[in-house]
């Protein structure tokens, strides 16, 4: 009896630590290193592409909703890729693997070389945040190679130069 007590409270205390953010994050994070992580995707401007409709509403999209990736794509020479669902990337990942993962050089229009200047604490704190986020949901659509076919609406990320105006000068 006292055996089958005690495996109830264990299995309570898992049971309420999987609704805890810090839980989903491996159960190492803190609530400061979620905030912190919060406050680093804000200002870094993840949401700006990564969020559905997060420039165009004012950033007034619902944390909810947040790092989830997005259907429209960016094509230039690189051929066309679109925003990542972080929260799929960081729930296959370790902390380690995503430090490393976030690093690594990528396809235009993602700035990559501002995460690789970001410094270990501040990646860890960007995946405790990612991964306090919930369900991961579906992935982005796949990077389509140069003059592939392109079933999504795509924003054209080559200069343009207004021929007219150009003349003008």
């Amino acid at each position: 009896m006292k055996k089958h007590f005690l495996v109830g409270i264990a299995v309570a205390a898992v049971v309420a630590m999987g609704a805890m953010p810090e839980a989903v994050a491996g159960n190492k994070a803190t609530g400061a290193e979620i905030a912190r992580g919060r406050y680093l995707v804000t200002i870094g401007g993840c949401n700006d592409c990564h969020t559905p409709g997060y420039p165009e509403q004012g950033g007034a999209v619902p944390e909810s909703q947040w790092l989830t990736g997005v259907a429209v794509g960016y094509q230039g020479p690189w051929g066309t890729t679109y925003p990542a669902n972080l929260r799929l990337v960081t729930s296959r990942l370790t902390e380690a693997q995503w430090v490393e993962h976030a690093r690594k050089e990528r396809l235009p229009p993602m700035p990559w070389f501002n995460l690789r200047a970001m410094t270990d604490a501040d990646l860890k704190a960007m995946y405790a945040f990612i991964r306090s986020l919930g369900a991961p949901g579906k992935a982005s659509p796949a990077y389509v190679a140069p003059g592939g076919k392109v079933d999504t609406p795509y924003f054209v990320f080559v200069p343009q130069v207004d021929q007219q105006h150009a003349a003008a000068r």
